[in-house]
C-alpha cells in the first residue's frame, strides 16, 4: 500500500511526467495536492495499471484532489533546452497551475530544479511509495495518452494510438518510410 503523505502537516504536492523517452509529441507532467488521509485500492504507478483504470483513476482523481494540474513542454522546445530541462519545466509549469499553493513538493526521480520558494523531496520510484506522485503519474499519462492518440489521427503512418510516440520497431520503421512529422524530436536520434 502506497503513503498517504511524507509529512503529518505540510501541504504536500506530487509531480511526475511522462513522455520523456518519446521520439514524438511534448513532454507532460502534473501536479497532484491529495487529502492527508487519502488512500486508495488501485491507484499506483501508471506503468501498472491499464488503460481502463487509468481513464477510471483519472476521473477520481480530479474529484477528490484538493488540487491537480497538467501541463506540457512542446517537442520543438524540447528540442531547444533537451529533455531533462524540458521535463523539471513542465513539472514547474503544473505547479504554476495549482490553485492550493504546496508547502513540500514530492518529485518522482532523483533530479529535479528548485522550485522557487518551495523545499522539494526527490523520490526514487515515488510513483510506487506515494499516492500523489502515483496521481500525478495517472493524470499526466492520460493527458498525454489522449493528446497522442488525437495526433494519430492526423498522421496515422507511426502508430502513435498505441506506442504514444515511443520507439518501438514500427514507429523508426514509420520514419525511415515517411520521414519525421512537426511533432517529432529532431534533437533525438532517433529522428535524424
Amino acid at each position: 500500500m502506497l503513503k498517504s503523505a511524507f509529512t503529518s502537516d505540510l501541504i504536500e504536492a506530487g509531480c511526475d511526467e511522462v513522455g520523456r523517452g518519446c521520439l514524438a509529441g511534448p513532454v507532460v507532467a502534473a501536479a497532484v495536492v491529495l487529502p492527508k488521509n487519502f488512500t486508495h485500492s488501485l491507484l499506483t504507478d501508471s506503468k501498472q495499471l491499464s488503460a481502463s483504470q487509468r481513464a477510471q483513476l483519472q476521473e477520481e482523481i480530479q474529484h477528490r484532489a484538493l488540487a491537480w494540474a497538467v501541463a506540457e513542454v512542446d517537442n520543438r522546445q524540447i528540442d531547444e533546452i533537451n529533455i531533462l530541462n524540458a521535463s523539471f519545466l513542465a513539472m514547474h509549469r503544473a505547479l504554476d497551475k495549482l490553485t492550493v499553493h504546496p508547502e513540500l513538493i514530492l518529485v518522482d526521480g532523483n533530479r529535479f530544479q528548485p522550485y522557487p520558494f518551495v523545499p522539494h523531496q526527490c523520490i526514487v520510484k515515488g510513483d510506487s511509495h506515494y499516492f500523489s506522485i502515483a496521481a500525478a503519474s495517472v493524470l499526466a499519462k492520460t493527458h498525454r495518452d489522449e493528446l497522442m492518440q488525437q495526433l494519430a489521427l492526423e498522421h496515422p503512418h507511426y502508430g502513435w494510438e498505441s506506442n504514444v510516440g515511443y520507439p518501438t520497431p514500427a514507429h523508426r520503421q514509420a520514419i525511415q518510410q515517411h520521414g519525421i512529422t512537426p511533432w517529432h524530436r529532431k534533437s533525438f536520434a532517433g529522428c535524424q
